[in-house]
């Protein structure tokens, strides 16, 4: 959850943004944002956990001549959902760091993935954004829960479980919400 007191210590850039799990909005119910800029005038992130199940080459053939068309693709958030961003990061935790590429051209993107083997890629299929003070009123009324990166997790879950295993992490009682089945009446 928020703590508005600490709204000027938090560095929002660069962290995870994890809907609440009353959060219902469609786009964003049981997502994990990876909020990659937070400034006066906006914020913008991705989703990281909506999975298309397609590859880039399903997209462009342009990606394949890049060896980039194996990349899988996500639906990063409902603002321009025909552009296409590509991203990779790695975590370095000797040094405490996890390194972010973010809205990379093709070419550097290519020349990255055949210099290093330690970079997850992946690409993303429209982006999230917040207009000026929107996420920070969204924030305060608890519509998502903020927390630090957690590498591992990213690169090993996907969909709704990695929501869960990151909510139960952050709030073990929100975690309990989580788990509840979404029609009580099915079960």
């Amino acid at each position: 959850m928020y703590d508005e007191t600490h709204q000027d210590t938090v560095q929002l850039a660069g962290s995870l943004l994890l809907a609440h799990p009353h959060l219902k909005d469609p786009n964003f119910a049981c997502s994990v944002v990876l909020l990659t800029t937070h400034e006066d005038g906006g914020s913008v992130g991705v989703v990281l956990n909506q999975n298309t199940g397609k590859r880039l080459r399903d997209y462009s053939p342009d990606f394949v001549d890049l060896d980039l068309g194996d990349l899988p693709v996500y639906i990063g958030g409902p603002v321009s959902p025909d552009q296409i961003t590509l991203a990779a990061w790695k975590a370095m935790p000797e040094e405490g760091q996890f390194q972010l590429y973010f809205g990379m051209e093709p070419t550097i993107a290519q020349s990255k993935l055949q210099t290093d083997p330690d970079l997850e890629f992946r690409a993303f299929k429209g982006y999230s954004g917040w207009s000026e003070g929107q996420l920070l009123g969204e924030l305060e009324d608890n519509a998502w829960v903020v927390t630090e990166i957690d590498s591992q997790s990213i690169s090993e879950f996907d969909g709704a479980e990695l929501w869960r295993r990151l909510i139960i992490e952050v709030n073990p009682e929100l975690g309990l919400i989580a788990l509840e089945p979404e029609e009580p009446d099915s079960n």
